[in-house]
């Protein structure tokens, strides 16, 4: 059977030279019993290419289960594939047969195989290995004979260097890998498949058939299509269904197609989000107090030099003055152009010509230094009764003790 025969027979549409070495391959592979790991993102078709491998192999008058890994619960997941024994857990009134068992002789195809716990990998991998399996509160060995393939629309490698993934079973699994294209790698075959969606629903609803304008066309072919083929179906039947003018003009279609601009915000992503610690927080609060004050020491001088004349200073600092300026509560009323600061009225002259640097004082950032510096200022608040200087701070007099032994103070 060639390419365009599988096509016909399970209803692929497209010519995309991607498309067709991922058939190819599924075609090569099918009449062996090798394990085949499908990958590509979600809605790209990995089910379909699934019975194909089913279909043209020598199991195809056997049993099919395809099983969602992501969507059993982690604690009953053995038990649905494996099977369990009468009271091996609560709620387990009677045996039943795991998925392997009643598959015996035929396919099953586990889908998102990356979500499933490392226990229940374990048990896959000596079904691989030996074809041998344990129910769920059994010790007795059961043999079974089934094909696996397996499908991830996630990159299984860095599971696996993550430590989320056996190695050993990924090796096993990665037999023969099929890669299936996203629809976006795939652009010539967007608008054959959307003419294929469109009449079939146009069929189904009994309504007049859909004609896409050029523009519209070309909105169409270079759209991201996240969701593949599933999201470019949905597309089609709701246009067939809701769409007055059966002629789709560009604008038309804009009113079905998400905003890319709005959707692809940035966000923060599982696996790079930073983890900090309380001491950290208070380290990166501590040194931006810090910047904040050299910043403000270094605008001071600069008036002091100036002799009180900030005008150039705010051509310089715009918005830091302006934001200056609005935390110390003056009016706004627009954009601050300029402020003088007035010299004080003294009997002694003041030299305003300074012309030192201003000096940078660094601050201590030591958890003692704080800590012991609180305690003097709560025993001098008290007049070195501990006891009342311990309530101040928040601990016990034995506490407080301690610590003044230890600070020397």
């Amino acid at each position: 059977m060639d390419i365009q025969d599988i096509k016909n027979r399970f209803g692929i549409i497209g010519g995309s030279p991607l498309l067709n070495r991922a058939i190819d391959i599924a075609r090569q592979v099918s009449p062996t019993d090798m394990s085949v790991l499908i990958t590509g993102e979600s809605g790209s078709g990995k089910e379909v290419f699934s019975h194909i491998i089913h279909q043209m192999s020598a199991r195809k008058h056997g049993a099919f289960i395809a099983v969602n890994c992501g969507a059993i619960p982690e604690g009953t997941i053995d038990s649905e594939l494996f099977g369990h024994e009468k009271g091996s857990f609560t709620g387990a009134h009677e045996a039943r047969k795991g998925y392997f068992e009643v598959a015996n002789g035929g396919t099953i195809f586990l889908d998102e195989v990356a979500e499933l716990p490392l226990g229940t990998q374990a048990r896959l991998l000596r079904i691989l290995e030996s074809g041998e399996y344990l129910r769920v509160g059994s010790s007795k060995v059961q043999k079974t004979d089934v094909r696996i393939i397996a499908a991830t629309n996630v990159d299984v490698y860095n599971r696996v260097k993550s430590g989320k993934f056996r190695e050993d079973l990924y090796y096993r699994l990665n037999t023969v890998p099929l890669r299936i294209p996203a629809l976006h790698e795939r652009k010539e075959d967007i608008y054959l498949l959307f003419r294929k969606f469109s009449a079939d629903f146009s069929d189904k609803y009994r309504s007049p058939g859909i004609q896409l304008e050029p523009d519209a066309i070309q909105i169409l072919s270079n759209y991201s299509w996240p969701g593949n083929v599933r999201q470019l179906k949905n597309i089609a039947e709701q246009i067939c269904v809701l769409e007055k003018d059966r002629n789709v003009t560009a604008a038309a279609l804009l009113n079905y197609i998400p905003n890319e601009s709005a959707s692809n915000l940035p966000m923060a992503i599982s696996g790079s989000k930073e983890d900090f610690s309380e001491r950290d927080i208070l380290y990166k609060v501590l040194f931006d107090m810090k910047k904040d004050m050299m910043e403000l020491k270094k605008l001071v001088a600069e008036i002091i030099q100036s002799g009180g004349n900030t005008a150039h200073i705010i051509e310089d600092n715009p918005h830091y003055i302006n934001q200056l300026y609005q935390e110390i509560d003056q009016p706004s009323g627009g954009e601050l152009s300029a402020f003088t600061i007035k010299k004080p009225i003294q009997n002694n002259p003041v030299d305003y010509n300074y012309t030192h640097e201003a000096e940078e004082i660094e601050e201590s950032l030591s958890l003692v230094d704080k800590e012991s510096d609180l305690i003097k200022k709560a025993l001098k608040k008290h007049k070195g009764k501990r006891k009342f200087a311990a309530q101040e701070l928040g601990i016990s007099e034995r506490t407080l003790y301690r610590k003044i032994k230890e600070l020397n103070l």
